[in-house]
């Protein structure tokens, strides 16, 4: 099969790996590869892994965008694919008008994934046009059942999934990398440490987590809180808040702001414990995974996809949505003797991976009936 993806750039986040992660996966097995997008630091990996990458601004959510129905319509023509994948809606949108346009007996198979809680209105409706429609956690697909008319058989969830080989308990950082940690960051040793991982975003549960070393600290734990994320230039506002918090609680020697990493499964081996308190429900929040996958505890709020992965691997670390007070406990029990995610991680990247060429080939077999 040749199949393209569709999203709109290749630097950093879960669609973007993702996207990645399958492309790698197809050439192995013999497949053609092509993703579509206005590129990015990722598009030298996809090079080197066998991936012909097509550069398109598909990123613009611009009347201008359109434009590029014309130059996709040809591409199309020329490539013939067996799958059209996409992954976001804009690019999504202008794909599919382009699909459309083509003579439907030479038409590719067309595959959507919804990534996320999409807001429910007709620009999100692009993404149920696939003629299979990928969700990416089973709160993700009910989503899509309550917002539209949809047969249920049309949605297939496939979860995420991780490495067990790249994320694993036994996983160490290398000497050089905890000499430099232990010099970069001296406040953080002999601590109790808990990691809040994501870009800083006043959805994610920031403030939560300030209230929560703060209580910690007001049972005289000797805990440290760390943010490993940025705070986007839109978001400089929320950022200057959440410093003016820490500030006025008093912790400023107690919660350290990590910055951007590209070494987060470093900094989580090395972290006590990790946790998750998105204000909205996450479509499937892979990053806590990788912390159970490295057989640290989780406290997350029971909502979305991670309750999913809490359910199935750590339900001790359920916490009420919202409820950081019962978060805090929660930890503070666990800083004599945690509890341990088990060793073997279901949600696999094989399992994500295997499941997608599985849509693939069905959607091919409805062709040739």
């Amino acid at each position: 099969m040749k199949i393209i993806q569709i999203l709109p750039e290749l630097n950093s986040g879960g669609v973007e790996r993702g996207t990645c992660e399958l492309a790698q996966h197809l050439v192995t097995i013999g497949h053609e590869s092509i993703v579509i997008s206005h590129g990015g630091r990722l598009t030298k990996r996809l090079a080197e892994q066998g991936t012909r990458h097509i550069t398109l601004p598909v990123h613009r959510k611009s009347l201008t965008t359109f434009f590029l129905v014309a130059t996709l319509r040809q591409i199309f023509l020329t490539e013939k694919p067996d799958i059209i994948h996409v992954r976001s809606r804009v690019p999504a949108w202008i794909a599919w008008l382009a699909w459309k346009s083509l003579p439907r007996s030479s038409r590719p198979r067309f595959v959507s994934t919804f990534h996320g809680f999409y807001s429910v209105n007709a620009y999100s409706r692009i993404m149920t046009r696939g003629e299979q429609i990928i969700a990416v956690s089973a709160s993700v697909k009910k989503h899509i059942l309550q917002h539209y008319p949809i047969a249920p058989e049309r949605v297939t969830v496939i979860h995420r999934g991780i490495s067990n080989d790249f994320y694993h308990p036994n996983f160490q950082p290398s000497p050089a990398w905890i000499e430099q940690w232990r010099n970069e960051f001296p406040q953080l040793q002999g601590k109790y440490c808990i990691n809040l991982p994501g870009r800083i975003s006043r959805w994610k549960g920031h403030e939560h987590f300030c209230h929560l070393i703060h209580a910690l600290r007001q049972k005289n734990l000797s805990v440290h809180g760390t943010i490993a994320g940025s705070c986007h230039p839109k978001k400089q506002e929320f950022g200057n808040e959440l410093r003016a918090l820490i500030q006025s609680l008093k912790l400023t020697d107690h919660i350290t702001f990590l910055g951007d990493r590209t070494d987060l499964r470093e900094v989580m081996s090395v972290s006590d414990a990790v946790v998750s308190l998105s204000l909205e429900p996450e479509a499937f929040g892979r990053v806590s995974l990788e912390a159970m996958g490295l057989g640290k505890p989780v406290a997350a709020y029971h909502h979305g996809g991670v309750a999913e992965q809490l359910d199935a691997l750590f339900p001790e670390g359920n916490v009420t949505p919202g409820d950081w007070k019962s978060a805090a406990e929660l930890i503070a029990s666990w800083i004599d003797q945690a509890p341990m995610p088990p060793d073997e991680n279901t949600f696999t990247l094989e399992k994500m991976l295997t499941q997608t060429v599985e849509v693939y080939h069905e959607v091919m077999a409805r062709k040739q009936n």
